[in-house]
Order: structure tokens, then C-alpha cells, then sequence
């Protein structure tokens, strides 16, 4: 049988099919099994044309990761902006919104924590805070509205994203249904709002 011919890829697009097939693969095999040779072969282009936009497999991750980031940041934009002006509906909404975020893309978001830290690649470091960076504000306006206690925006906003991460963790390693995602959201929030209320002189 004939070899296919390569297809063809206008300016840009090359990148994103990389970045499309190699997030197919890390969903289906895990990162260790990437490779640029298999990606190009894959989505049919020659075994050289990856390293016109990668230069080796540690950059394709790095760019996953940071592609990662940015698609939650969106995921957590669009979520506050069709929120409403509720503050604890806009808490839950935003919450939720990266609870099925975290449960959607396991896989990528492993690799987009385990890869944040890595001084060789900072622009991973400022997509990671540009996408948590509406919750920071979110944490912000409510305590300005008095519907928080004052303190450490960063710090009060931890203690609830660390209660969801865990609940999505769990429920990507199988130990929780994931039906019952929503519904520990709803209450996760409500304690964290609850616990976090300013304290009312009587």
C-alpha cells in the first residue's frame, strides 16, 4: 500500500493539530507514552515537521500544559461572567465550573500541576496564575461586600479549592460516583461560606 500523503497545514493550524493529537494521547496513554514522532505520524506530516513549532517532547508537554491553563482560565471567565450577581451563586458557579473542568481533563490536569513549578518553563507558572486569578478576585469583592472575613484573599481562597481539588481527586481516582460531583460542590461551598462568614458583634 502507498504511504498517505502528507496533509496539509496552513500557517498555525500545525501547532494546534500537535496540541490536539497529543492531548487525545496523554487522555488515552499518559505522558510517558507521547512522542513527537507518533503525533506527526498520527495527523499525518513528516516526522520533521513537529520540531517546526517543538523543539522536543518536554516543549510539546510544556506547551499542553500552559494550553491547559488558559482553557481553564477561560472555563472560569466565562463561568463568573454568566454568574449571577449573587456572591455565593457566583462562588458556586466558578467552583463547580472547575470541578467539571478537573473531572472533563484528568489527565491534562496532572500535567498541568505537575509541570507549573518547573523553572525551565515560567510561562506555564503565569498561565497557572492568570487562570486562578478571577477566584483571587471573586475571594476579594466578597470581602469588601462583607460577606467574607478579612485576611489573606490567596490564603482564604486555598482552603476552598483545596476542598474541591480533593472532591475532584477523589472522584478521578475512583474512590467517589461521579454523579455525585455537583452535589458535593453545593456543599463544600455552602460550609466554606458558612465558615467563612465575618463574625456579627451581638
Amino acid at each position: 500500500m502507498p504511504e498517505a500523503e502528507p496533509r496539509s497545514y496552513h500557517h498555525g493550524n500545525l501547532r494546534t493539530a500537535l496540541l490536539d493529537a497529543a492531548e487525545r494521547g496523554l487522555r488515552e496513554h499518559g505522558a510517558d507514552q507521547l512522542s513527537l514522532r507518533d503525533l506527526a505520524r498520527e495527523i499525518g506530516v513528516s516526522h520533521a515537521a513537529p520540531r517546526r513549532h517543538f523543539a522536543d517532547r518536554q516543549a510539546l508537554l510544556d506547551a499542553l500544559a500552559e494550553s491547559g491553563f488558559l482553557r481553564l482560565a477561560d472555563t472560569l471567565r466565562s463561568a463568573l461572567a454568566e454568574a449571577a450577581d449573587d456572591f455565593s451563586a457566583r462562588v458556586r458557579d466558578s467552583v463547580t465550573a472547575y470541578a467539571h473542568f478537573a473531572t472533563d481533563n484528568a489527565a491534562l490536569l496532572e500535567l498541568m500541576y505537575t509541570s507549573k513549578h518547573r523553572p525551565e518553563a515560567p510561562r506555564i507558572a503565569e498561565a497557572a496564575g492568570a487562570a486562578f486569578g478571577p477566584l483571587i478576585e471573586l475571594i476579594e469583592q466578597g470581602q469588601a461586600h462583607g460577606a467574607l472575613e478579612p485576611g489573606d484573599p490567596e490564603r482564604i481562597g486555598l482552603v476552598l479549592y483545596a476542598t474541591v481539588h480533593g472532591i475532584t481527586t477523589m472522584i478521578n481516582g475512583d474512590m467517589i460516583a461521579g454523579e455525585l460531583l455537583d452535589e458535593l460542590v453545593e456543599t463544600a461551598v455552602a460550609q466554606f461560606l458558612r465558615g467563612t462568614r465575618p463574625l456579627r458583634n451581638p
